[in-house]
């Protein structure tokens, strides 16, 4: 009998190396999603049971869908408080209002204390105002009451250079202000007058959820911000501290059980949103890179906000 050809030969091995690395890649995945259930399963675990519950809100604030499912799977959890640990300049004002809304329904089913580790400044302020109570530094940033809307007018620039943008529009409001032409005073009104409802249900909110009256309101809706001791006085916050603070504010005031443990509910980080840098932070457990990025991405919101926004800008901007 003759032996097989070399190149026969030369096949053979090259398939059996083909299918050696896929049996490997096979039980490599294999391996991956056991650790990732497994990973989930404790995850799941550490949520179990009497706890209060630590949702942080932090960076600018939009709608995230994200953290509202989080909000609700609080809210459905058997946690038996929550903690809202707040530090951020707020955001647009649909997305505080989405957050709001979902804060609300979780202090409903559970006591709710928030805690201004930082600032809580317009938007971020209306999240702390879902809270049954606010609990602030003495040096935190608290109120920025106000709407604004921003855009760079590039007329002046356009007309200097001789450059001319020509429109076509069904009627003399379509998509005014734009930055291409001087504001008109019917543009302007327009705008004024829907910064004003947004500003007004601002107002609405803080009045009653801080039980101010019209004396009062009026002192802190002027958009500027406060210290957390400057809040206290004007009743914007109930109390100066921290955490633990909040906690003796839950047990005392609200029958939370002493001696529960703090656990954090945090969102899954996503990433792949930063590509392939993001994907090797992952793969890596680079946790620092990863909250880098994230940071990087917010500040990226920040400077790409559009429409009405409640946000501090000097804190965005740091």
């Amino acid at each position: 009998m003759y032996p097989p050809p070399p190149e026969y030969l030369a096949e053979r091995r090259l398939l059996t190396r083909k299918l050696s690395f896929w049996r490997i890649a096979s039980f490599g995945a294999l391996i991956l999603a056991l650790a990732v259930a497994g990973w989930r399963m404790v995850g799941d675990a550490s949520h179990a049971g009497p706890h209060i519950a630590r949702l942080t809100i932090s960076g600018v604030i939009t709608d995230d869908r994200d953290l509202l499912k989080l909000v609700r799977e609080v809210a459905a959890s058997s946690a038996s408080a929550a903690i809202l640990s707040i530090d951020s300049p707020g955001g647009t004002t649909t997305g505080a209002e989405a957050l709001y809304e979902e804060l609300r329904r979780l202090a409903e089913k559970k006591p709710t204390v928030a805690v201004v580790d930082g600032a809580a400044a317009s938007g971020a302020y209306i999240a702390a105002l879902a809270a049954d109570g606010i609990v602030a530094r003495g040096n935190s940033i608290v109120g920025s009451i106000g709407v604004l809307m921003q855009m760079p007018n590039a007329a002046k620039l356009m007309e200097t250079v001789g450059v001319k943008m020509e429109e076509i529009k069904s009627s003399p409001l379509k998509a005014a202000p734009n930055p291409y032409e001087p504001v008109t005073p019917e543009a302007r009104a327009a705008v004024a007058a829907m910064i004003a409802d947004s500003f007004n249900w601002f107002k609405g909110l803080v009045k009653e959820r801080r039980k101010l009256d019209d004396a009062g309101l009026a002192t802190v809706s002027d958009g500027r911000v406060f210290t957390g001791r400057q809040g206290l006085e004007l009743k914007l916050v109930d109390r100066i501290g921290g955490e633990r603070e909040a906690i003796a504010w839950l047990e005392t005031d609200k029958g939370v059980a002493k001696g529960l443990k703090v656990r954090d509910w945090k969102k899954t980080r996503k990433l792949e949103t930063y590509g392939v840098l993001g994907r090797l932070a992952g793969a890596a457990g680079f946790e620092q890179i990863a909250s880098v990025l994230e940071r990087m991405d917010q500040m990226a919101q920040a400077a790409l906000l559009d429409g009405l926004v409640a946000i501090w800008q000097g804190s965005a901007l740091n």
